[in-house]
């Protein structure tokens, strides 16, 4: 979703710096249901003054011809804030919630997780 702006996948250092998203593959349209993002859940990222994430945005975007919906923003401060954010939301039709890491050193992160609507 966000292109260039994001380090590529196949970059050193990914499994402490993707956002990983946690939440069912199938909803029911307007159920509220739990997602969770963490980062560093393959391996622990760094969490000190010099080195840390910053924060991690969501986002929703459904099928078709429809705008980017920002579903929810965690500002993390080092040494004391773990690397993850959960919460409950709904979606009406089927899409992809997208997660954006950041990190103060090595810079912004993204995944996706395909939502199927029932």
């Amino acid at each position: 979703m966000f292109g260039d702006l994001v380090n590529p996948p196949d970059r050193e250092g990914r499994e402490k710096h993707v956002p990983v998203i946690v939440a069912p593959d199938r909803v029911k349209k307007g159920e509220w249901f739990d997602v969770e993002v963490i980062v560093g859940k393959e391996m622990a990222h760094p969490n000190t003054l010099e080195h840390h994430i910053e924060g991690i945005s969501i986002f929703y975007k459904e099928d078709g011809n429809k705008p980017v919906y920002r579903v929810a923003d965690l500002t993390a401060f080092p040494v004391h804030a773990d690397s993850r954010i959960r919460l409950r939301m709904r979606v009406d039709s089927a899409g992809y919630i997208h997660a954006l890491s950041s990190c103060n050193i090595h810079g912004l992160w993204e995944s996706e997780k395909r939502i199927e609507v029932e």
